[in-house]
């Protein structure tokens, strides 16, 4: 079934309504990426007609694109007002670095998986998104020879937040990541200050795990 572009406009007026402003999220910038980048692009065919329901849906090789709310309250956390250098880990489908893509100035992103990385970046090229850069490697490691970055967000839990990671974030740079186990995971929120990193947990949430060396192996998990 073809969803014409206005309907989907309408379901992502009232994706960032309801899901997004209705819980609390209120930073102008956010919720206008939010509205403006055309979800439904980023998901399989076969699932265009709920990208923008309230759940996380999947995008193959076991991966899946996260909750609206949870893409929104992450990038909120961030604090983003546009001339920022941004890292994100696990790029996925690419929708996220999208919203990124929307609201900072360059945004570098990491996806292991060769075919992920590969139709993100040419969905991400197809919708002029020219300031988002799509690498393939161990998102674990960051991407030492663009640091350092300003804020830094990561899409798949880890034990910890890995080492690299917040070597890699400027000071005075904040970095969002869900860590725990697999099963029961919270969002920490960090922000480095000098050589200190303070950290604040946030809400608990449930991401695939990041593989990697700073991250679970596959022999860690079920």
């Amino acid at each position: 079934m073809h969803t014409p572009d206005n309907q989907y406009a309408d379901l992502r007026a009232a994706m960032v309504e309801k899901q997004i402003r209705g819980r609390g999220i209120r930073e102008e910038r956010v919720l206008n990426a939010m509205g403006s980048v055309p979800r439904h692009e980023f998901v399989p065919p076969q699932w265009r007609t709920r990208a923008y329901a309230d759940e996380p849906l999947p995008i193959g090789s076991g991966q899946t694109i996260s909750q609206p709310y949870i893409v929104a309250a992450m990038i909120a956390a961030l604090q983003l007002v546009g001339n920022e250098r941004v890292l994100e880990i696990g790029t996925g489908c690419g929708y996220q670095a999208a919203v990124l893509g929307s609201l900072a100035k360059e945004i570098y992103t990491v996806e292991c998986r060769p075919e992920l990385a590969r139709s993100a970046a040419e969905h991400l090229h197809c919708l002029g998104f020219a300031n988002v850069h799509v690498h393939c490697g161990d998102g674990t490691m960051g991407l030492p020879e663009f640091a350092p970055y300003d804020a830094i967000i990561v899409a798949a839990a880890a034990p910890s937040v890995p080492e690299p990671l917040s070597q890699q974030l400027a000071d005075g740079g904040r970095m969002i990541a869900p860590v725990g186990s697999e099963n029961h995971q919270v969002l920490l929120f960090v922000r480095k200050a000098g050589t200190r990193l303070d950290l604040e947990q946030r809400e608990p949430c449930r991401f695939v795990p990041l593989l990697g060396r700073h991250g679970w192996k596959e022999t860690d998990l079920r």
